[in-house]
């Protein structure tokens, strides 16, 4: 593949991570999941206690906060911030609630989108998240947005929590997607929009392989 970045965008519980993981073991890539970020920092923000309303506090944290790239599994980057692993705390309830919020900061965000197109001059590499093709790499060669209904993506979310051994309720995941969703469409900065040239692919009623399969042949033809 000649190709050197692929974006891949689009709502929480839409299947980026799975499909981009998938598709970068396929192409040979190095996969990021930018969402990562986002979790870590929100970590890092609910440590030292400051709430997702305090812009002014956030936006500072985020002006000291080190990130570094590590190979976590095959082909797939994890950040470590300020030099530590916090992979185990990262989908904990509290952060889960309030990592939208705190994306939204327009501080926050700046640092971000530097720091993953620090990672991006890797070249090969596949990026998921909100703006990924709109923001942060909006030269990619080949911009995929996911969809699917909230109800699927709910039903998604739903069985993944089960398959962890946690206690959740369907229509309290279904809530917490819309609310996210709100926030994420919303939000001023960076706001959840396919890019202009960005292929939107419904995965609604496709296996994870057919849309794995779907993003490899469209990278070939481009290729």
């Amino acid at each position: 593949m000649k190709l050197s970045l692929i974006a891949i965008d689009g709502p929480v519980a839409v299947g980026k991570s799975s499909v981009g993981s998938l598709l970068a073991k396929k192409l040979d890539y190095v996969f990021f999941d930018t969402g990562l970020m986002y979790r870590a920092f929100t970590w890092k923000a609910l440590k030292f206690g400051i709430p997702p309303t305090n812009e002014k506090e956030l936006s500072q944290l985020a002006g000291i906060t080190k990130f570094d790239f590590v190979s976590h599994q095959e082909g797939y980057l994890f950040p470590l911030i300020d030099g530590e692993d916090v992979s185990a705390e990262l989908l904990c309830p509290e952060i889960e609630e309030q990592v939208s919020l705190i994306s939204k900061v327009a501080g926050v965000r700046q640092m971000m989108v530097s720091e993953q197109q620090v990672v991006a001059r890797r070249g090969k590499v596949i990026m998921a998240g909100r703006d990924i093709g709109t923001v942060v790499l909006p030269w990619a060669e080949l911009k995929i947005f996911l969809v699917a209904s909230v109800k699927e993506r709910a039903n998604r979310r739903y069985k993944e929590l089960l398959e962890r051994g946690e206690k959740v309720d369907y229509d309290a995941t279904l809530a917490d997607l819309k609310r996210r969703d709100g926030i994420d469409t919303h939000r001023t900065i960076s706001p959840l929009k396919p890019a202009a040239n960005a292929i939107i692919i419904d995965t609604e009623k496709l296996s994870l392989k057919q849309v794995v399969d779907k993003i490899y042949n469209l990278a070939a033809k481009l290729s």
